[in-house]
């Protein structure tokens, strides 16, 4: 027979492999599962081999591209940035990982005495912008895009150069995520597509979406007058109303359900007059913690609300997740919600690309939802 800590550990195993397709899901979403899109307001998240396409419900697309997973002492990523609408630019950008110790660092130390060259097949089309300290990449020229996504639409060999040093980036997956982008856009076969360019026309090509409004209200402290009364109700109550909210509470919220704990975790914060946000610690992996988030009004029925398993943080009326693609942290996924006066509204949501070692908490902010908070 199990004994409670077996059960726990197998709860959390079962519960762990669930969050990680979770994971996957967000950051690569095949093929079969995207069908040709009506509206390009719908997320999109896509990657094959060395490359991915994130677009946001504003549907604008961004493309990043990576050194071959089998590269990681050499780690580099292009960034590709490109809004809705026919005549929307392309704006390109270069990091460079500091895996080799001294590698990017010195670039950063060098300024713009030594910029960045982009040599295609041993072509130098020329250095990029200054490398920027502040956000650790350096801006692509116009004439260094174009060429890249020429470059990118055959087999070529690309390679980054500063000084004596090269990063070479690869093009395997580059059409797949182009392609991907241009269907996202509505560009297929038109002049602007960024592959199989066409003469069908720019009158498909999707405008932009506008980003939605949320307002963030500041929680107030203090209750109602006709329930002024502190919130309190036994730890054991509060976790058998909180599983209901739960398809699998075992698996979904296995701390909560352990035998073991005495659940006395709770912790409860007031939102407004009457409504309550109460949090408990979820789960807990090799290098990842969530913790559940819940409203419930402050008297019956108490109509308790699930926002989250997955919280790292809430402050002042903001939960926020952030989960690591692996231990190393250079890969993440973010997930914010705001409160909005009776409910918490998701605000945003990215991954930070693939995980290639091109810095300490990922290379790149891929949104795939943005919106407008307003306080």
């Amino acid at each position: 027979m199990e004994n409670s800590n077996n059960k726990a550990g197998i709860s959390l195993l079962k519960q762990h492999s669930i969050y990680n397709a979770a994971m996957l899901s967000l950051l690569a979403i095949s093929t079969a599962t995207i069908s040709t899109l009506t509206t390009a307001a719908t997320p999109v998240a896509f990657d094959s081999k060395d490359w991915q396409v994130a677009c946001d419900n504003t549907r604008t697309c961004r493309l990043a591209g990576y050194q071959s997973e089998n590269n990681s002492e050499m780690p580099v990523s292009v960034l590709l940035i490109r809004r809705a609408g026919s005549n929307a630019g392309i704006h390109g950008k270069v990091k460079l990982g500091g895996a080799k110790e001294g590698s990017a660092k010195s670039l950063l130390q060098l300024g713009s005495r030594h910029r960045i060259s982009l040599i295609i097949d041993g072509k130098d089309y020329g250095e990029a912008l200054p490398y920027s300290s502040t956000t650790n990449d350096a801006s692509l020229t116009e004439a260094q895009v174009n060429a890249l996504i020429e470059a990118l639409s055959k087999t070529s060999k690309i390679e980054f150069v500063s000084r004596n040093t090269r990063w070479e980036l690869s093009g395997k997956g580059a059409s797949a995520v182009m392609l991907k982008a241009d269907e996202a856009q509505g560009r297929l076969g038109t002049p602007s597509a960024l592959i199989n360019k066409g003469s069908k026309s720019s009158s498909q090509v999707l405008a932009a979406k506008a980003a939605p409004q949320l307002r963030l209200i500041t929680p107030k402290a203090k209750a109602s007058s006709s329930s002024n009364k502190p919130f309190k109700m036994a730890s054991s109550q509060l976790t058998t109303m909180i599983a209901k909210t739960l398809k699998d509470a075992d698996t979904d919220c296995p701390s909560l359900m352990d035998s073991s704990s005495d659940n006395s975790g709770w912790r409860v914060s007031r939102l407004n007059a009457s409504q309550l946000l109460v949090q408990h610690k979820c789960w807990v992996s090799a290098y990842n913690v969530g913790h559940g988030m819940w409203v419930i009004n402050d008297t019956k029925p108490y109509n308790p609300k699930l926002v989250t398993v997955s919280a790292t943080s809430y402050d002042d009326g903001k939960i926020s997740s952030i989960q690591k693609g692996r231990g190393i942290g250079d890969c993440l996924v973010k997930t914010d919600w705001v409160w909005t006066g009776k409910s918490f509204k998701k605000s945003y949501e990215s991954t930070t690309g693939l995980c290639r070692m091109i810095e300490a908490g990922g290379a790149w902010d891929l949104p795939t939802y943005v919106t407008n908070v307003k306080s």
